[in-house]
């Protein structure tokens, strides 16, 4: 094999080497930027049944006694958070208009403190927008310390127009690690100690 045949294949080499390490990079990034824009394009479509977490009043309506709908509540962990979460009660019955409050159990079962959020989201689709919170640990992120166990609420209620072919609702709620809330901590940790030197 002639020089100028082995320089054009090792040529050929670091291409696809490069555009493969470009590839698997574009992936990565790719894949962090997906719940987040998966979760806005749920919210602005109302695909999904994703819910906005911001508050809404429980409207004081008369419970309609007349029908009874099953709630039910459904945990799962997202990959990268070493947190359980749990509901105390699988399921309730209750009456259109009717509050309701639930409690859920969030461990950390590493021995590092971290954050986390649950992403919600409410089946069928049609019942999304018939939920309405005041009290849901998923407004915001939460923190744990390490081996840390706390109980949250979650008070509900379903709208009296929920659509009267829904008897049973499923609230999910999917944990997934918050990253970076840590560094501010530390940069100012270290700029502190800088000052101090």
């Amino acid at each position: 094999m002639s020089r100028n045949e082995t320089e054009a294949r090792q040529a050929g080499v670091r291409r696809t080497v490069w555009r493969t390490v470009a590839a698997l990079v574009g992936m990565f990034a790719f894949a962090f930027a997906l719940v987040p824009m998966y979760d806005a394009f749920c919210r602005l479509t109302g695909i999904n049944g994703k819910v906005d977490t911001t508050a809404r009043a429980i409207v004081n309506e008369e419970v309609d006694e007349s029908r009874m709908v099953t709630v039910q509540f459904i945990t799962r962990n997202g990959t990268g958070l070493p947190w359980r979460m749990e509901a105390e009660t699988r399921q309730v019955r209750l009456h259109p208009g009717q509050t309701s409050e639930v409690n859920f159990i969030f461990r950390n079962q590493s021995d590092a403190e971290s954050w986390g959020r649950a992403v919600p989201s409410v089946s069928p689709s049609s019942a999304t927008r018939h939920v309405r919170k005041t009290s849901c640990f998923c407004f915001e992120e939460q923190q744990l310390q390490a081996g840390e166990r706390i109980e949250l609420p979650l008070v509900f209620q379903l709208a009296r127009d929920l659509p009267p072919e829904v008897h049973t609702v499923t609230l999910v709620y999917t944990l997934y690690p918050v990253e970076g809330k840590q560094e501010p901590l530390q940069v100012a940790v270290q700029t502190k100690q800088g000052e101090e030197a």
